[in-house]
C-alpha cells in the first residue's frame, strides 16, 4: 500500500492548499490561544494533586528515555528556569480507529497528527504553543530506528512521516535540529485514548456555525449547538474537508474551537468532589499518555502539574509555525523566513515572541 503520509499528492488532494488559496484569503489569521493537546496536558496537570493516590495508574503511563536515545549532541538548555515541551498527538488509523478517521481500517502503524512546541517562560505564568503543520517539509537528521538500526539524514521529508518511520526520539531530534530549541520534556497523546477521555468527561457541547457533511468517518452535524460524544469528537478534530480550503492548515481552526469547548466543559467538572469520576478520567488519560522517562509516573506528573499551577489558559497563546507554500510542490509547506528564525530565537532566549515572527504566508484560507 502506498504510504499516505509520504506520497506526493495531486493538486486538490489532502495536502497543503495550492498557492491560489493564499490569494483567496484576505483576512488575517487570528492567533490561536491554545490547541487540543495542550488542554489534555493541562487536564493531567490540574488533576495531578488529586490523582497521586491512584498508584495503580502508574503502569498506564509509557516512558521514552530521550537522554539515552539522543546523547549529548543537543542544543543548550534555556538560560533561565523556563521549560520547552514537545506535545505530540499520535493517531493510529488501524481497525476501529481507522473507521473513525475515514479510513478503511487497513492502514497500519501510527502517525503524528498534531505537534506542538510548548514554551513556558521563567515564572510559569504564561505559555506559548507553536503548532508545526504535519505537511511541513523538514530535514530529518540521522536517527536510530525503532528496531535499533540506523536511518541516514534526509532532506525534504514530511514532518509527520518522521514518527511513523523512526519513532518519538527521532521526532524530538528533528524538532531540535530545525529550531535549535532544547526539548526538556516529551508528552504524547494517543487520539484513540482521547475518545475515551471525552466520554469519561460526559461529552463536549460545541456550537457548529455551518453544517458539516461527510466529515472524517462520515461525520454529519447540523448547524447549531451540539453535544458530541467521544467518537464524534474524534471525527470532528480530524475533519478537514469542507473546512476552509480543506487543508491541514484549515483544520487547525476546528481543533482550536473544539479545545475551547472542551476547556469550558472541564471547568464545570467537580473532579475533587467526585473521586470515582476523577479515577475514570485519570484512567482514560494515563492510558493515552506517553512521556519522557523523567515524567513517566503519577508523582512526577503531579509535581510537574503543581509547577504549572500559575499558568492561566487565558495567558496561553498558540500560533502556527510560519510557513510558505513549497516552490516545487505547492501541496507542501516549508518554514517561512525570516519569521521562523525570529520565532525560534525568541524561544531559545526565553524572550517574548515578536509579532513579526507570527505572520505566516500560508494561511490555509
Amino acid at each position: 500500500m502506498t504510504d499516505q503520509n509520504t506520497a506526493v499528492k495531486p493538486s486538490g488532494s489532502r495536502g497543503a492548499p495550492p498557492r491560489r488559496a493564499q490569494r483567496r484569503s484576505g483576512r488575517k489569521r487570528r492567533p490561536l490561544r491554545i490547541v487540543l493537546l495542550v488542554l489534555l496536558v493541562l487536564v493531567l496537570a490540574a488533576g495531578g494533586g488529586a490523582w497521586w493516590m491512584y498508584s495503580s495508574l502508574d503502569s498506564n503511563i509509557k516512558g521514552v528515555d530521550l537522554d539515552k536515545a539522543l546523547g549529548d549532541d543537543r542544543p543548550q538548555k534555556l538560560p533561565t528556569a523556563g521549560q520547552n515541551l514537545l506535545v505530540l498527538g499520535s493517531d493510529s488509523r488501524a481497525g476501529e480507529s481507522g473507521d473513525l478517521g475515514g479510513g478503511k481500517g487497513s492502514v497500519s502503524g501510527a502517525r503524528s497528527d498534531t505537534a506542538l512546541v510548548v514554551h513556558i517562560p521563567e515564572g510559569r505564568t504564561r505559555a506559548t504553543a507553536v503548532s508545526i503543520p504535519r505537511d511541513t517539509l523538514v530535514t530529518r537528521p540521522a536517527c536510530t530506528e525503532r528496531d535499533g538500526g540506523s536511518m541516514p539524514a534526509k532532506d525534504r521529508v514530511m514532518f509527520n512521516s518522521v514518527y511513523a518511520q523512526a519513532g518519538p526520539a527521532c521526532v524530538v531530534k528533528t524538532v531540535e535540529k530545525m529550531s535549535g530549541v532544547r526539548i526538556d520534556h516529551y508528552l504524547e497523546i494517543d487520539f484513540a485514548g482521547f475518545k475515551d477521555l471525552v466520554d469519561a468527561i460526559g461529552g463536549v457541547t460545541i456550537k457548529i456555525d455551518e453544517p458539516i457533511k461527510g466529515g472524517a468517518g462520515g461525520l454529519n452535524l447540523e448547524a447549531g449547538t451540539q453535544k458530541l460524544d467521544g467518537t464524534q469528537s474524534l471525527q470532528y478534530v480530524r475533519t478537514r474537508h469542507g473546512v476552509g480550503d480543506g487543508s491541514d492548515l484549515g483544520r487547525i481552526g476546528l481543533q482550536q474551537k473544539f479545545l475551547m469547548a472542551l476547556l469550558t466543559e472541564v471547568k464545570k467538572q467537580d473532579l475533587l468532589g467526585s473521586p470515582a469520576k476523577s479515577y475514570k478520567i485519570a484512567n482514560s488519560a494515563t492510558k493515552a499518555l506517553t512521556t519522557d522517562s523523567s515524567l513517566a509516573s503519577l508523582s512526577a506528573l503531579s509535581d510537574f502539574g503543581r509547577s504549572m499551577n500559575g499558568v492561566d489558559p487565558q495567558n496561553m497563546e498558540t500560533i502556527m509555525l510560519p510557513v510558505a507554500y513549497d516552490k516545487k510542490d505547492p501541496n507542501r509547506v516549508v518554514a517561512a523566513e525570516p519569521q521562523a528564525t525570529q520565532l525560534w530565537k525568541a524561544i531559545r532566549n526565553d524572550e517574548r515572541i515578536p509579532a513579526s515572527a507570527k505572520k505566516s504566508p500560508a494561511t490555509g484560507g
